[in-house]
């Protein structure tokens, strides 16, 4: 009998990933024990599972042994897994040998917005207007796109003038890497701005990795998240233009805080580099504020 799930090293292992917009799925425990269920037929006619075949089915035809799917591949009900499977998912995208990016709601890559489909989602398909996929789309090196039917309609190579239009992520990240471009912390902040998230605190999450930044989860802190994210960025980096972000009409001019409460305050940030000076001094986070010494 074939293993079904197996843990593997992401550097040692040629494997596929799948990138892809949740619906009905098939969960860890519901993959586990699919053989011993009697409900299974209802499962195997959810649309989770049939990606999951698809999936397999293209990863078998491209060489590759092993897949890795969020939904059934993280036992949620362990905390510690959860965890460290968040902290790690960037790095298991940017390892992949090939990744999947599953777009269910068209027949061909997007060349222009179409607002009456995909009002919701700014003209473009639901894909594109997730918090979780900006990683996905940036981490891997070989990234292809699949219709509705599974049928491929483009890579990142091949689509990446579309993309920086649909995304803002400049060309030299999709084609060269997030680490070859080095962008700073607001421009990283800034193709997050218009993306949305289940739960509030995906929307820090769903950064970590591309800021390079591990913390623990905590469900329940809700936008406290994206303060602790930043937090964590400035124990760590110099890099100024985490203080760039542009308040709203809303924002109290009197109470105005140091740090964002949300990756939307980045939205105009796009075009801001972080200046490389050594005379600038670390940060100090301390329980009375932030500490900044910069150069007048």
């Amino acid at each position: 009998m074939k293993t079904v799930l197996k843990v593997l090293h992401d550097v040692d292992t040629n494997y596929a990933i799948l990138s892809h917009r949740w619906a009905d799925e098939v969960d860890y425990l519901e993959i586990m024990e699919l053989a011993k269920m009697e409900n299974r037929d209802e499962i195997r006619a959810r649309s989770g599972y049939q990606k999951i075949v698809k999936s397999c089915q293209q990863a078998e035809n491209d060489g590759l042994e092993w897949l890795w799917v969020d939904t059934c591949c993280i036992d949620k009900r362990n905390s510690t897994e959860l965890s460290e499977t968040l902290n790690s998912m960037f790095r298991w995208y940017e390892n992949s040998k090939r990744c999947y990016a599953y777009l269910h709601d068209v027949d061909v890559f997007p060349s222009t917005p179409d607002h009456e489909t995909f009002g919701a989602f700014n003209g473009w398909p639901e894909w594109f207007s997730r918090g979780w996929t900006l990683q996905e789309l940036i981490g891997p090196n070989d990234l292809r796109f699949f219709n509705k039917d599974w049928q491929i309609i483009g890579d990142k190579r091949s689509c990446a003038c579309k993309l920086v239009e649909i995304t803002r992520v400049p060309r030299g990240v999709l084609e060269d890497g997030l680490a070859a471009y080095g962008p700073s912390v607001a421009q990283v902040m800034s193709w997050a701005a218009d993306r949305r998230t289940t739960r509030d605190e995906d929307r820090a999450y769903s950064l970590m990795g591309l800021l390079d930044v591990n913390m623990p989860m905590l469900y329940g802190e809700g936008k406290k998240a994206f303060l602790r994210l930043q937090q964590e960025i400035i124990r760590k980096s110099t890099d100024q233009t985490i203080f760039a972000w542009v308040p709203t009409d809303e924002t109290s001019q009197l109470s105005c805080p140091v740090l964002a409460d949300d990756p939307s305050l980045f939205r105009e940030c796009h075009d801001i580099s972080t200046i490389h000076n050594q005379t600038f001094r670390p940060f100090t986070v301390t329980n009375m504020g932030i500490q900044v010494q910069l150069p007048v």
